[in-house]
């Protein structure tokens, strides 16, 4: 028994390693595993569904598959690097509230007072967090599968304007 403290000690105290640090956040919102039954047995492949933002106001969001899952997070990493949008924040919340719709999923999300945090679950907080939203308040309307809540929040986002782009709308006169 001894041992085994000892030995749970030592991992815990061991020096990590160091990886390069990259300025992007990736969450892995949901791995699926799917299978295809073969003369030897079973075949199994593997999904997952990553969320990347800067924490600064960019945000993207990568799906991918692969036969292994280090595999299928590498592919859906890189591809919500390549998808990265821009989003109007109002400082740590959001400047408006505004309902996104993807699918069958549905998303409210309301701006909320400093100390607040984010009040959201699963794929909708690793949209929120990647992004850099602190204070914001959410609630599911539609579907809880996570690809539709997580294109539903990024459609709630991208919706965002801020003050000033809307003043500029309605002060330029329309043709």
């Amino acid at each position: 028994m001894s041992s085994f403290t000892a030995n749970k000690n030592s991992r815990r105290n061991s020096p990590k390693v160091e990886e390069p640090e990259s300025e992007f956040v990736e969450k892995v919102v949901h791995i699926n595993r799917s299978s295809k039954v073969v003369r030897g047995g079973r075949r199994f492949s593997f999904s997952s569904l990553v969320v990347t933002g800067d924490q600064k106001g960019q945000v993207g969001v990568g799906y991918g598959k692969a036969n292994e899952v280090p595999e299928a997070i590498r592919k859906s990493s890189e591809r919500a690097r390549k998808n990265l949008e821009p989003i109007q924040l109002r400082g740590d919340t959001i400047p408006h509230e505004v309902i996104g719709e993807a699918d069958g999923g549905r998303v409210l999300l309301r701006p909320a007072s400093t100390g607040t945090g984010v009040i959201a679950g699963g794929g909708v907080r690793a949209v929120l967090e990647s992004v850099g939203v602190k204070n914001v308040l959410s609630k599911s309307l539609g579907s809880n599968n996570h690809g539709a809540m997580v294109n539903a929040t990024m459609d709630a986002l991208r919706q965002l304007r801020s003050a000033e782009t809307i003043r500029a709308m309605r002060a330029t006169p329309e043709a």
